[in-house]
């Protein structure tokens, strides 16, 4: 099968499109036929080699972290799925490879594909919906009434994090650039912050809940806006000692996330506040409930562009450049 796939890390770097063998079926495994992929900012760092401490992949490996398409063979285990059914997917971190023309999962990472979106739709939402949702309800467990502050609203986490936000019945304020606010607002956005004009921690203050997903200064900014106990939830780093425990890390990589994360530790814990940083996971029972919400009308996706698969370089090098509006999707078929 056609896939774009990485020889060795390194920054920058052109995937390469070459013929690899169908994965192998599991017997709790559903082979689909990829129709579509999403592209994150994961892929970038993937392929620059950010993660592969912690992501021990076998090299060569075929990218990709969102997928919709088609069921077209299952394992002798599978009881939920048939051949024919139309799903979605964020693949589970050890077994990624959307960026190809088939891809086997578990059953289990797997829900059936919204009624009301396309395929392409449907692939700009995986990763970034369980990612809000895993932030928003299972991390924070975010409530009616309370604020919580949603940094890059226009980006692929954060249009999907203002609107579950708002179904939840959060008071919500995000921060985008000028283009952006009008986006913003029409997601549910109820203070938008324009960073190129004002500086968030001064406009904005006793917040129970931050979602970052940018640098060390928004991240150590962010404790300014939040009240004692709240939560400052990073999806971009450091990683910290529980993340290291969870994700199997051996001795000296935990003590590594320590150091890293020992900073913003010290400084949240003298404000009383929590610190954590948030890996997504696979998850097909959450996805399936986020399905529930996109039918309803409570979620919709944002996409920017859509590349053909061949093309997949060129979606790659958009998304590096920081600059896409909600969701890059790749067309594969």
């Amino acid at each position: 099968m056609k896939s774009f796939l990485i020889d060795r890390y390194r920054k920058g770097g052109a995937l390469r499109l070459g013929e690899t063998p169908e994965p192998a079926l599991r017997d709790n495994d559903v082979m689909v036929e990829v129709h579509a992929a999403g592209v994150n900012a994961l892929d970038n760092k993937i392929r620059d080699g950010e993660f592969k401490l912690i992501l021990p992949y076998r090299l060569p490996l075929v990218l990709g972290n969102d997928v919709a398409g088609v069921v077209v063979r299952v394992g002798a285990n599978v009881r939920r799925f048939k051949p024919g059914d139309e799903v979605y997917a964020r693949p589970a971190q050890d077994r990624i490879g959307t960026f190809a023309e088939y891809i086997a999962m578990d059953e289990a990472d797997v829900a059936r594909k919204p009624g009301n979106l396309s395929m392409v739709e449907a692939a700009s939402m995986p990763l970034v919906a369980l990612t809000a949702w895993q932030v928003l309800v299972e991390r924070a467990n975010l409530r009616k009434g309370q604020k919580v502050l949603i940094h890059a609203g226009s980006g692929g986490v954060g249009t999907i994090a203002i609107q579950l936000a708002k179904h939840l019945g959060a008071h919500v304020a995000t921060t985008t650039s000028t283009a952006n606010v009008a986006l913003a607002k029409s997601l549910g956005a109820d203070v938008v912050v324009d960073y190129k004009k004002d500086d968030f921690e001064k406009v904005l203050q006793g917040y129970d809940v931050v979602l970052n997903s940018l640098g060390k200064d928004t991240l150590e900014k962010s404790l300014n806006v939040l009240k004692p106990g709240g939560k400052l939830i990073s999806i971009s780093g450091p990683p910290d000692p529980d993340f290291a425990r969870q994700n199997g890390s051996g001795w000296l990589l935990q003590q590594a996330m320590r150091l890293l994360s020992f900073g913003i530790r010290k400084k949240a814990r003298r404000r009383k506040i929590g610190y954590s940083f948030l890996f997504m996971t696979a998850n097909g029972g959450q996805l399936a409930q986020i399905t529930s919400l996109i039918e309803a009308g409570y979620i919709r996706p944002v996409m920017d562009r859509v590349f053909p698969f061949e093309k997949t370089n060129e979606a790659l090098n958009y998304v590096e450049t920081g600059r896409a509006k909600g969701k890059v999707v790749i067309a594969v078929k």
